[in-house]
């Protein structure tokens, strides 16, 4: 099924036109400072050309997890303010969603100007599994940009989501995907249908039960699956060792048993561990075999052993998606296994693999550890989306684009 694409719209013209915009800044604070500004940056392009073409922009973005409610501390402020600096020109606030405020801020737009409407889910409809609510939610969107106006999907990190701002609006208006959707469907597709071997999948993160889907599908595709991170203490588990106070999924213990008979030449796991007496970055640590993490201690990385064999997997590699840090990478005594891994990722994009970062915490790592963002030859803006796909399901915000 084809699906228009920013150019299309382009090409038809947007000189006057209300376009409503999906945008996916959903960036971390601290304390009212991002942190992360990735998203932000990678939303620029499609909005920018929207400007410039003369269209009237009105952005819907959400931030956090607010309870269908106002949240002063969830507020889109800092974000129109970076947007603001990115873009080079103003970028308007509303004071609510589409309430009057908005809705006269929306009148009052001429050509090339940009409106942010304040936190998408402060509205309880946008995340409604009514469909009646939350097409009442979309229909008061699609006022703001008029009988004229077009919708352009460029949230990929939503895509999974069946809501107001995602879907619903879709079908009222003309929709087209933006420049960071159709980039990142085109990424998958290629990692789904064209992939070179040898393919390495590198898996990380909290939990075994967030990633079962996404291993069952690929690690029969695959000719390496590392697993780090605290999903990595299950597999140790299930293979009976003793694995201290170390995060452990123990319902999943006999289904990572399964895994591993059923993968056992594809699954590599972690041969020593950087323990940590506490969860904090000042604990005591010591690199310990996987077989020997001490009662009382906790696994809050992958050692050095581990991070020089998954190196030697992954820098042969010709294929590589990464979803999911290695270890507690926020700390600087437990991100070496993080950035050694991703070090490898690095190395075999220079060698001229295909390497893709997963979104969510792959990317955040990314950025935060210094690493070169263009020594990976694609960076998610959308992690749970991104595995989504790749376990094969349908992503509503994407099948809703096809005509």
């Amino acid at each position: 099924m084809a699906v228009k694409t920013l150019q299309d719209l382009l090409n038809e013209g947007v000189e006057g036109r209300g376009v409503l915009v999906r945008s996916d800044l959903n960036v971390p604070l601290d304390n009212g400072v991002i942190t992360d500004q990735g998203r932000i940056i990678a939303s620029v392009p499609t909005i920018k050309a929207l400007v410039e073409a003369g269209a009237k922009v009105v952005l819907t973005a959400h931030l956090g997890r607010p309870k269908g409610e106002p949240d002063p501390k969830l507020s889109l402020a800092p974000v129109a303010a970076k947007l603001a600096e990115e873009l080079g020109r103003n970028v308007q606030l509303a004071g609510d969603v589409v309430g009057q405020d908005a809705l006269a801020r929306s009148e009052g737009l001429t050509d090339g100007d940009v409106l942010l409407l304040e936190n998408i889910r402060f509205d309880p409809r946008e995340t409604s599994k009514d469909d009646a609510e939350r097409g009442k939610l979309a229909r008061a969107l699609v006022e703001l940009v008029g009988d004229d106006g077009a919708f352009v999907s460029d949230g990929f990190g939503v895509v999974h989501r069946k809501q107001a701002s995602v879907y619903d609006v879709a079908q009222l208006l003309p929709h087209y995907a933006g420049t960071l959707v159709a980039a990142e469907v085109q990424v998958l597709r290629k990692l789904t249908t064209e992939t070179e071997r040898p393919y390495a999948v590198v898996l990380g993160g909290s939990k075994v039960s967030d990633k079962l889907a996404v291993i069952e599908a690929l690690a029969p595709k695959v000719d390496t699956l590392v697993i780090g991170g605290g999903m990595c203490f299950t597999f140790l588990a299930a293979q009976g060792i003793s694995v201290g106070t170390s995060l452990l999924q123990e319902e999943m213990i006999d289904t990572c048993k399964d895994l591993l008979d059923r993968f056992y030449d594809v699954i590599h796991l972690p041969v020593d561990i950087v323990a940590a007496d506490k969860f904090a970055a000042d604990a005591d640590s010591k690199t310990v075999p996987a077989t020997e993490i001490p009662d009382g201690w906790m696994g809050l990385d992958i050692g050095p052993k581990s991070v020089r064999r998954f190196s030697a997997l992954l820098t042969e590699a010709r294929t590589v998606f990464w979803n999911g840090p290695m270890g507690v990478f926020e700390f600087e005594n437990f991100a070496d296994g993080t950035r050694g891994v991703a070090e490898a990722i690095v190395k075999a994009t220079e060698k001229g693999a295909f390497t893709v970062v997963g979104g969510g915490d792959s990317a955040a790592a990314v950025r935060s550890l210094g690493l070169p963002e263009d020594g990976f030859s694609h960076i998610s803006t959308g992690g749970g989306a991104s595995l989504e796909y790749l376990e094969g399901k349908e992503l509503p915000g994407i099948a809703v684009l096809e005509d």
